[in-house]
């Protein structure tokens, strides 16, 4: 298997269909790193970080930075990914999951995502925004599909909500979301699903204000990231390290000003986001969604 071979098996959302699948494709992204790589670069400034650099074949293109601390190598991965089967379709027995099973799901959920993203950095560097929106698509689409396993229906799509005045519908408003989850024809949650905040995160506060505001109804809406981190150079040529994406102003000003939202959660979440005032209350690991509040709300 060549870079150019996993770019292209990335390229194609066909080769995407179910979860066995992401599985899959993880699982050969993880076997050609551990032949194909020129060097793996440490961040300077978070040193858990890595970026892969792949080797002459690959005209050694660098990926984003990669947590190391989530990330499973390809023997850990091929064990952990029966687990995390088998936990996604138990999900709702487990008595009482202890870390593991939390970790299982998070850096699972990560490696499988992260595998894609890294392979699409194999992309010509004139390719970026292509591999920007392949990753954010398949995220979307992944998020969905784990959902789906663990037994609850959702979907993506247009939702038209209607404009009353004086009991006459005027007009519609339509809205895209990345998650919809319906039970008896009544919406339950609306989603967003990024795999990162970064120039979205006002949007999603806005929606839930808009939309509630528009059908006058208190509508859980939720966000689920994947990270929030990219890559900056440092001063010192051929040395990287790592900038936060995450606002924590703007989130904290929406939070408390405009209206809370009812879960955020991310697969690889910052330290800032576990001990912050605000942010402690409203930002939890992606393990949470599954294991406890999706559940909450249907």
């Amino acid at each position: 298997m060549t870079l150019k071979q996993m770019v292209n098996k990335a390229k194609d959302k066909g080769n995407f269909k179910d979860l066995k699948a992401y599985i899959a494709f993880c699982n050969e992204y993880l076997n050609f790193i551990n032949d194909n790589l020129q060097a793996v670069i440490v961040s300077q400034n978070e040193n858990h970080y890595q970026f892969y650099q792949y080797n002459k074949a690959g005209n050694y293109q660098i990926t984003r930075p990669i947590n190391s601390s989530l990330m499973y190598d390809s023997k850990t991965f091929s064990k952990a990914s029966d687990e995390y089967i088998k936990i996604l379709k138990n999900i709702k027995s487990l008595k009482k999951p202890d870390n593991s099973v939390r970790e299982i799901i998070n850096s699972s959920t990560y490696t499988i995502q992260q595998s894609i993203g890294s392979a699409l950095d194999g992309l010509p560097a004139g390719q970026s925004n292509t591999a920007r929106k392949l990753n954010g698509d398949l995220f979307e689409q992944f998020i969905r599909l784990i959902i789906r396993e663990i037994g609850i229906e959702c979907r993506a799509g247009v939702m038209q909500v209607p404009v009353v005045v004086d009991d006459q519908n005027l007009f519609n408003m339509s809205y895209q979301h990345d998650l919809i989850i319906e039970k008896n024809d009544d919406i339950k949650v609306i989603g967003s699903i990024k795999t990162s905040s970064k120039d979205r995160i006002d949007k999603i506060f806005i929606d839930k204000f808009l939309y509630n505001k528009l059908t006058e109804k208190d509508t859980p809406h939720i966000a689920i990231f994947l990270n929030d981190v990219q890559r900056k150079n440092t001063k010192k040529e051929n040395e990287y390290g790592i900038n936060s994406t995450f606002l924590p102003g703007h989130f904290k000003g929406y939070t408390v000003k405009l209206n809370p939202l009812d879960g955020v959660y991310y697969c690889d979440i910052r330290p800032n986001m576990k001990t912050e005032a605000i942010l402690k209350d409203h930002i939890k690991t992606f393990d949470n969604l599954l294991l406890e509040d999706i559940w909450k709300f249907i």
